[in-house]
């Protein structure tokens, strides 16, 4: 008994310690006043709010667009003039920023119960992925034609019905298109094959996955290489996602503190908030994000059961190569 209550009070003194310190990473967090993030992510500004509310520290969110990102943030870091305390980009982006110096060593105790393989190194943290799938318009298209493998793509049905963002340019679809070759098909053959039966089908091309609910929503096209996330923020557009028996993929998205953060200590406040199953809650049920939150998902018919899986990131040679590449397969103008 004497034992338990030594470890009793152990705990609760711990406890209490824990509590103070975030006290007081708060309080220095408010004097500081803000927390400026930079993302590429759409639709966060309720969790920007919440946080605000919830902190008594002001969020301030400036979106740039992926393609524009890295530019950006050195351009500004090597001039000294980086406002972002806070940034989030596909995991690519980040990597080439920490190679830079952009990025500080922070793990989050908000983390703690993700998966291991979501702490990518001392600074950079995991917490979704930019997961694409088929998705098609539910009132045009009958439950018997629905694609159930990728290969399905290449039916001659689907002629001039498929809309996707550019593969000559647009890197998440390039390393997608790649990510079929490495994690789904069984030969470079195989895979070859359904590029160019893909491409036989004269898919529409737009510069992102953006634009490319629109046209299946309008019933303009039938059928998108996009993201599911979509039937959520379009809803109640009549949009629907294949249910392939093959894996999801997607680029890995990520979160970091930077060096010269102005902000230091609302930086990691605003990180903690972030990752914590309350914001990782909105971002999946409001903006239907794939997140690494245990336990959380999009409320998107059938997401739970599917097999999502990150796919690995492109160096920018690769990149390039491909995205040539492509653009000859597909016939890009």
């Amino acid at each position: 008994m004497k034992k338990l209550l030594v470890a009793s009070f152990c705990v609760l003194g711990a406890i209490a310690q824990a509590g103070a310190q975030d006290k007081a990473q708060l309080d220095k967090a408010r004097a500081e006043g803000k927390a400026a993030f930079y993302a590429n992510i759409t639709a966060v500004e309720p969790i920007i709010k919440a946080f605000t509310a919830d902190t008594g520290v002001t969020g301030e969110y400036t979106r740039i667009s992926t393609s524009k990102f890295v530019a950006t943030a050195i351009t500004e870091f090597e001039a000294g003039k980086l406002q972002a305390d806070v940034v989030q980009a596909p995991l690519p982006v980040l990597e080439m920023l920490k190679e830079k110096g952009v990025l500080a060593n922070y793990r989050s105790p908000a983390a703690a119960g993700y998966p291991e393989w979501t702490r990518k190194d001392a600074a950079i943290q995991l917490f979704g992925i930019e997961y694409v799938a088929l998705i098609y318009n539910k009132e045009r298209v009958k439950p018997a034609d629905v694609p159930k493998r990728y290969e399905d793509l290449t039916l001659p049905k689907w002629k001039d019905q498929i809309v996707m963002a550019n593969p000559a340019n647009h890197a998440t679809t390039i390393s997608w298109l790649i990510g079929l070759k490495e994690n789904v098909f069984k030969s470079e053959a195989e895979w070859r094959a359904f590029l160019k039966g893909l491409a036989a089908n004269k898919p529409m091309f737009v510069a992102s996955f953006g634009p490319t609910p629109a046209p299946v929503e309008s019933g303009e096209k039938l059928i998108a290489i996009s993201m599911p996330k979509y039937i959520v923020t379009k809803a109640p557009a009549p949009l629907d996602w294949a249910r392939l028996s093959q894996p999801m993929m997607g680029t890995p998205r990520a979160i970091a503190v930077t060096s010269k953060a102005p902000h230091p200590a609302a930086a990691r406040a605003f990180v903690d908030y972030w990752l914590s199953q309350k914001s990782m809650a909105m971002l999946a049920k409001d903006v239907g994000e794939y997140v690494l939150a245990p336990g959380v998902y999009p409320p998107i018919d059938g997401i739970k059961d599917a097999k999502v899986i990150a796919i690995r990131e492109l160096s920018d040679d690769e990149i390039v190569k491909w995205g040539a590449e492509f653009k000859q397969i597909f016939d890009v103008k």
